[in-house]
């Protein structure tokens, strides 16, 4: 049976339901990580499989871990995600740097003005040209 749109209309009370909850990522801590990744690497093969389905993992996250331990970077093995507090001081830190970096090439800029400035003095006096008048 077909339904049309008078049919679906009919059946239509009016009541919107909430959408269902977003799934939520799942993030690991390390020690969980490290645990799972022995026990995965101690494991016979027809287990490595067993270990997965009880876990809810794929062989990507194994694959993914072992390779962060491998490297040496217990941090890897972390969340992903840095809090925002984290963030917030990384971006701060490269806006001083950059604005340190500036400063540094404006005081440059003044010293080589000032510079010139001197040399066409000198020169404007040995010359005995007159100063120009001040503002």
């Amino acid at each position: 049976m077909t339904m049309t749109l008078a049919d679906a209309a009919r059946l239509d009370d009016g009541v919107v339901t909430p959408r269902a909850d977003r799934p939520k990522r799942r993030t690991f801590t390390a020690e969980y990580k490290a645990q799972i990744v022995a026990e995965y690497e101690a494991a016979d093969h027809g287990e490595r499989g067993a270990i997965l389905r009880r876990e809810g993992l794929y062989s990507s996250h194994i694959t993914e871990w072992r390779k962060a331990a491998e490297a040496g970077a217990t941090r890897a093995l972390g969340p992903k995600s840095r809090d925002r507090r984290d963030r917030e001081i990384e971006q701060l830190r490269v806006r001083a740097e950059r604005a340190e970096a500036e400063l540094a090439r404006t005081r440059a800029a003044l010293d080589i003005v000032g510079k010139a400035h001197a040399l066409l003095e000198t020169l404007s006096e040995s010359t005995g040209t007159p100063k120009p008048p001040q503002r």
